[in-house]
């Protein structure tokens, strides 16, 4: 009996050290997953500043647009949000319509990085909107009813009417000498698009020429449309056909992205800067397809 008390005594404790070298592992291997969760790469999205067409509720599409006085500003103070962050740039993307470029060149001047590259290309322009081009959204929501404008909006996989020649902006899209510039040819370019057919024009690009930028290490700013960051946002985020339909991005406010070594996103995308005021942006751009009475 001696002699089997201290043995089942060693036995013991032998036995709490191994529940101890147990939950040591266990604890280990739960902090290398959590490791290899944490973000890798930051991306940025920035939808443009609002658009003279933004301001007048019109699809704008293709049509080549400046700025509004309140894009301008809602680009500065984009830019000066980013840099009393702590954000630096290494190179920032856009597609080859003035108000998404425009907004890139005043976020980085806000920002003091003037010098950082800025890469265009039509692959990140606004989705194609064909013969809606030109038409008050609001307008037509009285005319063809809320949810009819709001497929042709924000659904997945509906194509509008395409854009004839007939179209009174047809001459002003494709006789414009940034189109000759493309990869594909001018009378290969789209005449109206689906959200599907933006992110199956924009994918070959963003696999391309995008994600080695990020596979760097380095910092990307994506400065393009409503439509083009949704798709993006849609194949990042494995967002559902019915699901991205919700998905609302307003002019002017960064939306940052944290990715895994697989570019997946490791926590939910974050729109920085005031949430009220972000809150409030989101039902503006919501409520431009809801019909307003003539008075």
């Amino acid at each position: 009996m001696s002699v089997i008390f201290p043995l089942l005594l060693s036995l013991n404790c032998f036995t709490c050290f191994a529940y101890r070298v147990h939950f040591c592992f266990l604890d280990i291997y739960r902090f290398l997953l959590l490791v290899l969760r944490m973000s890798n790469y930051k991306l940025f999205l920035l939808r443009h500043g609002e658009g003279t067409w933004n301001k007048e509720n019109r699809f704008c599409s293709w049509v080549d647009q400046k700025l509004s006085e309140n894009g301008v500003k809602e680009a500065q103070d984009c830019g000066k949000l980013l840099k009393e962050q702590g954000y630096e740039f290494d190179i920032v993307f856009t597609s080859i319509l003035s108000r998404s470029t425009q907004t890139a060149w005043l976020v980085l001047e806000a920002m003091g990085q003037e010098w950082v590259p800025v890469v265009k290309s039509w692959r990140l322009n606004e989705r194609h909107y064909g013969a809606l081009i030109g038409l008050n959204r609001a307008e037509m929501a009285l005319q063809h009813g809320e949810e009819k404008v709001k497929l042709w909006r924000r659904s997945y996989d509906i194509t509008p009417p395409p854009i004839d020649e007939s179209h009174p902006y047809f001459l002003e899209i494709y006789n414009d000498r940034r189109y000759t510039t493309c990869d594909v040819p001018k009378e290969k370019l789209p005449r109206a698009e689906s959200l599907k057919e933006v992110l199956d024009r924009l994918l070959p690009y963003w696999d391309s020429t995008v994600v080695p930028e990020i596979k760097k290490g380095r910092t990307v700013l994506i400065s393009a449309h409503g439509n083009s960051c949704r798709a993006l946002l849609k194949h990042l985020e494995g967002i559902s056909d019915e699901d991205i339909a919700s998905v609302t991005l307003p002019t002017g406010i960064p939306v940052l992205l944290e990715l895994d070594e697989n570019l997946r996103p490791v926590k939910p995308r974050q729109l920085l800067g005031d949430q009220a005021k972000i809150q409030a942006a989101i039902k503006k751009v919501e409520d431009q397809g809801k019909a307003k009475p003539s008075t």
